[in-house]
């Protein structure tokens, strides 16, 4: 039995750990690595995980120990890598918009450097010249992804440099003659097509023809899981076939053979993680049932910030009376979990179980109204592992200063 359907197990973590608690099972996230692996034979191709959606050191050690490198877009998430482990070489730093000693403190970490906009690409040139390979992160203008705040590729985009300033950017690396060794694109999350990955890869394809010194192409992500029941999925399967036949061909036509990279986030993590909250109300007014719960969009802010769904389960009472109630949070804001949701008969203190919440959930959480964040249990070989302990007051208050008054 897997623990997302391990009731009784997922009540004794609520009791063990307290509530709210975020939980992940390793091995679903060791399979979802597996599986990614297998769908892209007999390519090797490498995997990045994009550790922004959950960048807990065991979830990174636990990736590490499959083979996975690591995708960074920060200066600290590539600092958490090289903790946990990661050789500097198996980790891609893809920031947007931070300024230039951010991207030399990566160089001096020795992290594989990409690019994404022309006036930090001339920075980099003028400094380093080509003794610092580099990647450029190319915007194809695809229009894609499950939400306009998740598409990363489009026109409006401020991510990538524009497939149409190709003439300029190579114009930068001839003057500064530049070492690029990568081509990267991201869409954006939550694609069903596998023709938008053809469709972008073929740009890539086209684009590599003026980079004669590459060693890999970085595809990003943006594979779609299931959040609802017989939800339409990325199929990666299908996904694998027709990106592997291609690149091979197109391996062919550079003159030798590139190593073909994905940076997964969501793909990996989303579906090992659950949120245990507890009911701490019913409050009926003359149009809504309410669930109030001891959690809030301080600690699961997607639904208010993406309109993302999460299936909700009464674990306390799965078989219960089905009943409409709308979930929300204890924050001083509209803070609605699930609106008109079909669940077991509620009660006072009941608990109950968010899925889908191992990506973009506490990485995401914040301190507001003066709350803690929760704390993280992974469930590893059978037995649940305390991996982040709950916050305290003390926490909230370590870095202030006081003056005198």
């Amino acid at each position: 039995m897997s623990l997302t359907s391990d009731y009784s197990m997922l009540l004794k973590i609520a009791d063990e750990f307290g509530t709210p608690v975020y939980v992940y099972d390793a091995d679903k996230i060791v399979s979802q690595y597996k599986r990614l692996k297998h769908a892209f034979e007999p390519l090797k191709v490498k995997i990045k995980y994009a550790c922004k959606a959950l960048n807990n050191s065991n979830i990174l050690k636990l990736l590490k120990n499959e083979g996975s490198g690591l995708d960074a877009v920060s200066i600290n998430e590539v600092r958490l890598g090289i903790k946990a482990g990661f050789a500097p070489s198996e980790i891609i730093f893809t920031p947007n918009c931070v300024g230039f000693d951010e991207i030399k403190m990566a160089v001096e970490l020795g992290v594989q450097i990409n690019i994404d906009n022309i006036s930090i690409l001339e920075q980099f040139g003028n400094e380093y010249g080509n003794k610092v390979p580099c990647c450029i992160r190319l915007n194809p203008h695809i229009l894609a992804g499950g939400n306009k705040k998740i598409s990363t590729g489009h026109i409006d985009s401020k991510f990538g440099i524009s497939i149409y300033q190709l003439r300029h950017v190579l114009r930068v690396i001839e003057t500064y003659k530049m070492n690029i060794n990568g081509l990267h694109m991201h869409t954006g999350s939550d694609i069903l097509d596998a023709g938008v990955f053809i469709q972008g890869a073929e740009l890539l394809f086209d684009a590599a023809k003026d980079f004669p010194d590459l060693t890999f192409i970085d595809f990003g992500s943006g594979f779609k899981v299931a959040y609802k029941e017989n939800d339409i999925t990325t199929d990666i399967e299908e996904l694998g076939k027709a990106i592997s036949q291609r690149f091979i061909e197109f391996s062919k036509e550079y003159g030798r053979d590139l190593e073909l990279w994905f940076e997964p986030g969501k793909f990996l993590v989303s579906e090992s993680g659950l949120f245990l909250v507890k009911t701490n109300v019913i409050k009926q007014t003359t149009a809504t049932v309410f669930v109030g719960v001891d959690s809030g969009m301080n600690h699961l802010i997607r639904p208010m910030l993406y309109d993302s769904y999460h299936d909700i389960i009464n674990i306390s009472n799965p078989e219960g009376k089905q009943r409409i109630y709308t979930v929300v949070g204890y924050i001083c804001e509209t803070d609605t979990f699930g609106w008109d949701r079909k669940l077991s008969e509620v009660h006072d203190g009941d608990i109950l179980c968010f899925k889908n919440a191992g990506a973009y959930g506490i990485t995401m959480s914040s301190n507001y109204n003066a709350r803690v964040r929760p704390a993280e249990v992974l469930f590893y070989k059978g037995k649940a592992h305390l991996i982040r302990k709950r916050e305290t007051l003390d926490d909230l208050t370590r870095n202030e200063v006081l003056i005198e008054m």
